[in-house]
């Protein structure tokens, strides 16, 4: 048994929108624990339209959910092309053409005669209801063993006519009696590849199954599995999780939706300990991840964004000479932007951030993506750490990166300390 989701829009294959209908609908299938293994995006197009229904058909696909192309433009393709695919006419429906014309009276407005063309349905096909818009969908099993959902394109009725209908629906139906359980381990400071390595084994585990995802310097580890209660998902993912965590733990910050700077955060606030941050290259970013956090009043004092060098000199005390003699992006400014945020903001820790973020502003000695981070202690110990990033990096790639990193670092002496 298996469901796909097809997307209908042009504006989808050409980039104009983000097709997050199929990526809310992939969640929810997995909530459900229904499998999920293709998704297509077509055009408004008729023959392209049946090509991909007789695809998912080959596949022998149980559920096709469609999103989009139920307005009532001449492109909106969708309810009409699915009826000629099955051979069976288009009726319309008094109730939804009077529900139709209630929606634009409740608006003051006179039904456009074009959205009579949403009172129609396959013959034989359920009416999926629409309580916000005026784009009903169907519900309809054109043949044994098939289901066929449609959905407009709008995310917000979309959402509202899947929770309210098709969840209920498909529960009724006997889908949706396991559901899958994920677990995702988060990792900093080891690459995708490394890690692999390093758990070779559990990739072939099969309940639960372990997948890797990696981007902007972070690895994930997802485990999961498909069964009917939570108790059961935890019997199996546990054992599963201290096997990798033996392995690899210490390069594991946090679990789901735990970011660095939750965690960070978190270190500070047992410790009773403080933070402040002097950023020059991530132009603020790196304060901003550490107050996105709710409750880090607590424990961070504040940041300077130190971009031009009279700056970092004036308001955080760093040696023009050195300046001079060793540039902006370098170990001893690193440090000593470290320290002077420390001091001006009595914290028991601070972090600097400086670095070459390009395009341009590279040299052959210090090419575009070198970054420096610096830490204070509250020993007074302070410590600088070197980053060579790829060049072909984006800017903004680069800056969170190097977020990340700083918090990594910090989070490591947290841990020491």
């Amino acid at each position: 048994m298996s469901a796909e989701i097809i997307c209908v829009g042009t504006e989808l294959l050409l980039g104009d929108i983000l097709n997050g209908n199929a990526q809310f609908l992939a969640q929810e299938l997995a909530q459900l624990g229904i499998p999920h293994y293709y998704q297509t995006v077509v055009g408004d197009n008729v023959e392209r339209l049946k090509n991909a229904i007789a695809i998912a058909l080959d596949r022998k696909t149980e559920i096709i959910l469609f999103t989009g192309g139920l307005g009532p433009t001449p492109d909106d393709l969708t309810c009409e092309t699915i009826a000629s695919f099955f051979q069976t006419p288009l009726v319309e429906r008094p109730e939804v053409l009077a529900d139709i014309e209630a929606k634009y009276a409740q608006r003051g407005r006179t039904m456009n005669p074009s959205n009579r063309k949403q009172a129609l349905s396959p013959e034989g096909a359920m009416i999926l209801p629409n309580p916000t818009g005026t784009a009903p969908g169907i519900i309809w099993h054109p043949r044994p063993n098939l289901t066929l959902m449609t959905f407009p394109g709008v995310p917000s009725e979309m959402h509202r006519m899947w929770k309210e209908t098709a969840i209920p629906y498909l529960k009724q139906q006997g889908w949706g009696q396991n559901r899958i359980y994920s677990r995702t381990l988060k990792f900093w400071g080891i690459g995708e590849s490394a890690l692999v390595e390093k758990l070779p084994e559990v990739f072939d585990y099969t309940n639960p199954t372990v997948a890797p995802y990696a981007g902007k310097g972070l690895v994930k580890l997802r485990i999961s599995t498909r069964v009917q209660s939570e108790t059961e998902a935890q019997a199996l993912i546990n054992p599963v999780e201290q096997q990798i965590r033996n392995r690899v733990g210490q390069y594991c910050f946090g679990v789901d939706d735990q970011t660095l700077a939750d965690v960070v955060g978190k270190l500070l606030l047992d410790s009773g300990q403080t933070l402040a941050v002097a950023e020059s290259c991530t132009g603020g970013g790196l304060g901003a991840a550490i107050t996105a956090v709710p409750g880090s009043s607590a424990y961070f004092r504040g940041g300077v964004i130190a971009y031009e060098n009279q700056v970092k000199v004036s308001l955080l005390g760093v040696n023009p000479d050195d300046l001079e003699a060793y540039g902006a992006v370098s170990d001893r400014i690193a440090e000593q932007m470290a320290k002077g945020i420390q001091q001006q903001l009595n914290t028991d820790w601070a972090l600097s951030i400086t670095g070459i973020a390009g395009p341009g502003g590279g040299t052959e000695e210090k090419p575009v993506g070198l970054v420096y981070i610096g830490l204070a202690s509250p020993n007074g110990e302070v410590k600088s750490y070197r980053q060579q990033l790829a060049s072909i990096l984006d800017r903004s790639i680069l800056r969170d990166f190097s977020q990340s990193w700083a918090l990594d670092r910090l989070r490591q002496h947290l841990l020491k300390s």
